[in-house]
């Protein structure tokens, strides 16, 4: 499994956000797509809801790539 650090410099980022910066998806729509047909995990456990608030130390999975936020 491939892990990734996306740093932020906000106190929080939506999911579908976090996935697009992390270019995961080339559009917030097909991030959209893929969370509302659970196919991304949040912390472990899958999540539909794209405007999930990611904050410091949450972690976006996504195939076989987990992305984590990172705060600076």
């Amino acid at each position: 499994m491939k892990e990734e650090k996306i740093t932020i410099k906000t106190e929080f980022i939506r999911l579908d956000a976090l996935l697009k910066l992390a270019g995961a998806f080339e559009t917030g729509g097909q991030a959209k797509y893929a969370i509302q047909n659970s196919r991304v995990l949040v912390n472990g456990e899958i999540c539909t809801m794209r405007g999930k608030k990611m904050r410091n130390g949450d972690r976006a999975q996504f195939g076989q790539t987990v992305y984590e936020v990172c705060a600076s």
